[in-house]
């Protein structure tokens, strides 16, 4: 079962506070759980995908900074977690010197891609982009097989969707013509309130099927786990949110086995 090729997707949203990271995090620790071998890469200059799995990177130790300007390979910056199945390619603030950089360099847009095309051994490659359609953003859709997107169940939950979606028509036709959009992930979802459902009811009218069934609830739990270097799971197993996460993980595996077997 779940039988499928190595998968790059890009976890993007160019708004803030969507739970961008969270779910780059949570979705690909849940797969690891799952025994499916996952890499997380960070791409964002904010570091919170690092810093959510208990990663330190000590001054001198090579991030994804290095591997994007070429200075260093994925296996030269690898770290494993401590979590079986899971490893990363971790960020600092240096990386925001990249967007910078990556502008005159020959093949600026495929930096990404190059440096992962040697990723053998996993099944899944989870890239966390900044909160912006910039080169590093660029470089992972050019990267990416497919893209996942967060869209928090708030006001304007479909602003920016539609400029996201505009950066992704443009890469398809310049830069990667194979990049699919695997789903939709409403997320910090509220049944108290009327607001959270009529989001959930709106985006699901907008986006049909790309929609996951499964909704990430608002959750404390959820958002203390990343300040102790944990998934969800690993932090409280029996929190709302480690259930919607290894559900959203099931969903996810199925929807890739459908379209294997289509």
């Amino acid at each position: 079962m779940f039988h499928v090729k190595r998968r790059i997707v890009a976890v993007a949203n160019q708004k803030g506070g969507v739970g961008k990271t969270t779910t780059a995090i949570n979705l690909g620790a849940a797969l690891a759980a799952y025994e499916q071998e996952t890499l997380l890469v960070d791409l964002d200059p904010q570091s919170n995908c690092t810093s959510g799995v208990g990663v330190e990177v000590l001054d001198g130790g090579l991030t994804t900074y290095q591997m994007v300007t070429g200075a260093a390979s994925h296996t030269d910056v690898l770290r494993a977690t401590a979590f079986p199945h899971l490893g990363i390619l971790p960020a600092t603030i240096e990386l925001a010197g990249a967007e910078v950089e990556l502008v005159g360099m020959v093949g600026r847009e495929f930096r990404l891609r190059d440096a992962l095309s040697l990723t053998d051994g996993y099944r899944f490659i989870f890239v966390d982009c900044p909160p912006s359609l910039g080169l590093l953003t660029v470089n992972a859709l050019a990267a990416a097989d497919a893209l996942l997107i967060p869209i928090q169940c708030e006001y304007f939950a479909l602003e920016g969707v539609s400029d996201l979606m505009r950066t992704v028509d443009e890469v398809r036709r310049f830069l990667n013509p194979g990049l699919v959009i695997d789903g939709v992930l409403l997320t910090m979802y509220d049944e108290r309130t009327n607001l959270s459902q009529q989001v959930a009811e709106e985006v699901r009218s907008v986006l049909g099927d790309l929609v996951f069934d499964t909704i990430v609830p608002r959750n404390v739990r959820l958002a203390e786990a990343p300040s102790f270097g944990r998934p969800i799971h690993a932090y409280d197993l029996r929190s709302r949110g480690s259930h919607a996460y290894l559900a959203l993980g099931r969903e996810y595996l199925q929807r890739l086995e459908v379209r294997h077997d289509a």
